[in-house]
């Protein structure tokens, strides 16, 4: 199996088992929040996966700083490969102060993206404990980013 296949296989995985905890959850409304973020990807020195670190600072809705790793595959130059990330993020959300943990699963093919985020169960802490949800990325305006972020809090 070759890495980029390997890579989407385990993104794969990953959103199902995800989706999977989260439907077992009871059904709560969900608050959606907005706002936009800072952030700078460098690679990881001496890396055979093409590993990348990742530190953020998001605004708004979500005051936080998010750090992770990411690992990528494919030729950029054809607009096509895929990465997978875990990011740790802590900080308040909408004025609850705690960390969690998303994971990303990222695919192009000729420049036509797939990108899934979510919130991984079980990693909120302090007043986020019991975080659910989604964030969608947008990249616009000459470059700059921004979040969507879904979620509820299960009791």
């Amino acid at each position: 199996m070759t890495c980029l296949r390997a890579v989407a296989v385990i993104g794969i995985l990953a959103v199902s088992i995800s989706l999977s905890a989260q439907s077992t959850q009871k059904a709560a409304p969900m608050t959606r929040v907005n706002g936009e973020f800072d952030v700078k990807i460098s690679p990881v020195p001496n890396d055979e996966f093409g590993a990348m670190g990742i530190d953020k600072q998001y605004h708004g809705d979500l005051e936080a700083i998010g750090r992770g790793r990411m690992l990528t595959a494919g030729d950029a130059s054809k607009g096509s490969g895929a990465y997978v990330a875990i990011e740790n993020v802590s900080g308040s959300l909408q004025g609850k102060k705690g960390t969690f943990a998303l994971h990303h699963v990222g695919v192009m093919d000729r420049n036509a993206q797939n990108l899934a985020i979510a919130v991984v169960p079980g990693s909120g802490t302090g007043e986020l404990v019991g975080l659910l949800g989604t964030m969608t990325i947008e990249i616009k305006d000459g470059g700059k980013h921004f979040y969507t972020l879904n979620y509820t809090i299960a009791k």
